[in-house]
C-alpha cells in the first residue's frame, strides 16, 4: 500500500520512529504540507494521516484509490467526514492518547501563578537575593492549593485526572456539565455553570467547542467570578473570548489566566493576550510530551491494523 503522513512533524520531530508504519506499505511522511501539495503528494494513496492538514470534499473526490484517513488528533474537524463516507472512505481519530499530559500542563499553569517560580528563580540571577539583607524574600503573593475550590467545565477523560491531582492538592472540585452528573467521584460536586463561575477560585476548561460553548468566557461571565480567581484553558481557544478576557486582567477583574490554545494557531501580532502581564501562554503543547505523542502514534498504528483486518475501531465517520 502506498502510505502517505501529510504533516508529520508536530507528532514527531525526530525522537519516535515511523517504523510501525513502514511495515504496512511504501511510506512517505512529510513534515508539512501547504493546501497546493496535498493533492499531489496525495495522489495514488490508498492511506492517508493528517493531523491539521485540511481534507475537503473537493480533494477527497480526486483520490479514487484512497481508501483509509487516520487523524493523528483526537479533533475530526480538518476532514470532511460526510464527504468522505459518501466516497466509502473510512476516517478514524485517536482519542483519550494523553489526558495525564494535558491535565499536567493544566497544574503547569496553575501553580506558575500560585508559587511564581519564574518570577523569583529571574530576580535570584539579577542578582536580587545575594543582595538580600534576609535569607529569603517574595515579590508576589504565594499561594496554597489547599482549600481552593477548583471549578471544571467539562468532565472528560482530562477533566478527570485534573479533578484527582486538584483533590491531591487539598481542593474542592466543582464540576459543571451539559446534563447533571450523579454519578461523581467522592469529593467532586455537580453545579450549575453560574453557581460555578461563582464560587470558584480557579476555573479550568474541558469542553468541547460547540455552538452553545463559543465564546462561552465572555464579558458578561468574567464579571461574575471573583477578582482574585484563576482562569486556565487547555481545551479550545474559541471557548474564550480574548478581547474581554484581555481587559479583564488588564483592569484587575481577573487576577490571571493560562492557556494552551488561541482562537488562531499560530497567533496574530496583534492578538490581545500577547501583550498582557498577567497570563501565561503555552503554545498548543500540552499534549506533546513524548509518552504521550508515543501513545498516539501506537493508537494510529492499530487503527490502521484492525482497518486492514476487517475491525475498525476509532472510526468517526
Amino acid at each position: 500500500m502506498k502510505i502517505v503522513v501529510l504533516d508529520g512533524y508536530t507528532l514527531n520531530p525526530g525522537d519516535l520512529d515511523w517504523q510501525a508504519l513502514e511495515a504496512f506499505g511504501e511510506l512517505s511522511v512529510y513534515d508539512r504540507s501547504a493546501p497546493e501539495e496535498v493533492l499531489g503528494r496525495s495522489q495514488d494513496a490508498e492511506i492517508i494521516f493528517t493531523n491539521k492538514t485540511l481534507l475537503d470534499a473537493g480533494i477527497l473526490k480526486q483520490l479514487p484509490e484512497l481508501k483509509y484517513i487516520g487523524i493523528l488528533a483526537t479533533g475530526t474537524n480538518v476532514v470532511d467526514l460526510k464527504a468522505a463516507k459518501e466516497l466509502d472512505i473510512v476516517v478514524t481519530n485517536v482519542p483519550g492518547y494523553g489526558p495525564d499530559a494535558v491535565a499536567q500542563m493544566v497544574f503547569a499553569h496553575i501553580l506558575h501563578a500560585t508559587q511564581q517560580v519564574a518570577l523569583h528563580s529571574e530576580a535570584v540571577k539579577r542578582g536580587v537575593w545575594s543582595q538580600s539583607q534576609d535569607f529569603c524574600f517574595t515579590l508576589a503573593p504565594l499561594q496554597s492549593l489547599k482549600g481552593k475550590c477548583l471549578g471544571l467545565i467539562g468532565f472528560g477523560d482530562i477533566g478527570k485526572v485534573v479533578a484527582q491531582i486538584g483533590q491531591a492538592f487539598g481542593m474542592k472540585v466543582l464540576v459543571n456539565t451539559r446534563k447533571p452528573k450523579i454519578d461523581l467521584p467522592q469529593g467532586c460536586c455537580w453545579v450549575e455553570r453560574e453557581s460555578l463561575f461563582a464560587q470558584a477560585d480557579i476555573i479550568s476548561l474541558h469542553c468541547p467547542l460547540t455552538p452553545d460553548t463559543d465564546k462561552l468566557i465572555n464579558g458578561v461571565v468574567l464579571e461574575k467570578m471573583k477578582p482574585s480567581a484563576i482562569l486556565i484553558n487547555t481545551a479550545r481557544g474559541g471557548l474564550i473570548d480574548e478581547q474581554a478576557l484581555a481587559k479583564a486582567l488588564e483592569s484587575g477583574q481577573l487576577a490571571f489566566a493560562g492557556v494552551d490554545v488561541l482562537s488562531t494557531e499560530p497567533p496574530a501580532t496583534d492578538n490581545p493576550l500577547l501583550k498582557v502581564s498577567n497570563i501565561s501562554i503555552s503554545p498548543h503543547n500540552a499534549w506533546a510530551t513524548i509518552e504521550a505523542r508515543q501513545n498516539l502514534l501506537n493508537i494510529a498504528v492499530d487503527n490502521l491494523l484492525r482497518f486492514i483486518q476487517g475491525k475498525v475501531s476509532n472510526r468517526v465517520n
